[in-house]
């Protein structure tokens, strides 16, 4: 296990460098300028143009290098920059650096992702064990059904209908903001209903598989008892296919979504994300996307050390 956790730290910057020249690449592509208010207006031609030298968004090249020596802190080590892991001050941004905007909202975000990922673990796994114990059943079609419904509909209606319902009508929950637990509920609840979906159906699936299997039949022809059958030893190997999705759904998760953020007014780093590939703030595009990129592989690496840890004859 230590050589293959060895293994993956070691391609991680090669990954890295990877998503961040392509992610440079097509963020120099998109059509717009930095520099320019929301109502047209642009600075002064010589402001214009020093500004675009200090920010060095006259050269490509410069730009790309420059950039990636201040965001991996080579350029701290080196003694060319005062300090690491510097991802730059916002273009669109008035007075804010993209480091002070991740500090702002990504906690807010990772919050959200994890309640809603706690959320989809305990409506997905529970409606996935009720259809997979009685496949045919009627509890099981009403799960598929559930299911179904938390596949297909997008969240911002599903986010909608929820703070209609417990927001205005029954007025039980906040409309909107941050700050307390009531806020974090309809927030995570909206964002929770896809991956409760999925990760009912693979439980669903899973438990229907291994509930015919030689070992299941050996265990209940000794008198262990069914719920001891269920949970402790068909559960253990159906999920195996829940945990392999919990690593990208995690960080898609706790890294936000800012359909969710925006009905509900949270104050995460979606937001900003996208405010920035309209306005072409590309310190803040390429910011956003190594701290996704990172949290995306390391989640992925905890899922695989998990997954050798429950069973140790599975080559990751």
């Amino acid at each position: 296990m230590t050589t293959m956790i060895a293994r993956r730290l070691i391609q991680m910057p090669l990954i890295l460098l990877i998503i961040y020249t392509l992610t440079f690449m097509l963020a120099w592509l998109i059509p717009g300028n930095p520099l320019e208010h929301d109502d047209g207006r642009e600075p002064p031609e010589e402001i214009r143009q020093a500004l675009l030298e200090q920010y060095n968004l006259d050269n490509p090249v410069v730009f790309y290098w420059d950039y990636l020596g201040k965001a991996t802190g080579v350029s701290w080590l080196i003694g060319r920059h005062d300090r690491p892991f510097d991802l730059g001050p916002s273009l669109t941004h008035d007075n804010w650096t993209v480091n002070e905007i991740l500090a702002a909202g990504l906690p807010v975000s990772i919050t959200l992702g994890f309640s809603a990922i706690l959320l989809a673990c305990v409506i997905g796994l529970t409606a996935g064990i009720v259809g997979g114990v009685r496949p045919g059943s009627l509890s099981d079609y009403a799960t598929l059904i559930i299911a179904l419904i938390g596949i297909s509909l997008p969240t911002f209606v599903i986010g909608t209908v929820l703070l209609m319902v417990f927001g205005v009508w029954l007025a039980v929950a906040p409309i909107g903001g941050w700050g307390g637990v009531g806020n974090v509920l309809l927030p995570a609840l909206t964002l929770s209903m896809p991956f409760a979906a999925y990760i009912a159906r693979l439980t669903r699936f899973g438990m229907i598989d291994q509930l015919g299997m030689d070992y299941i039949r050996t265990a209940r022809a000794k008198g262990v008892p069914e719920k001891r059958v269920v949970l402790k030893h068909a559960l253990k190997n159906a999920f195996l296919p829940v945990l392999s999705y919990l690593g990208p759904a995690a960080a898609v998760a706790m890294t936000g979504s800012f359909v969710v953020e925006k009905v509900f007014a949270v104050p995460g780093i979606g937001i900003h994300f996208v405010d920035a590939v309209l306005s072409k703030d590309i310190t803040l595009i390429m910011g956003v996307v190594l701290v996704y990129s990172t949290m995306l592989i390391l989640f992925n690496l905890i899922v695989d050390v998990t997954y050798r840890w429950i069973d140790p004859r599975i080559e990751v």
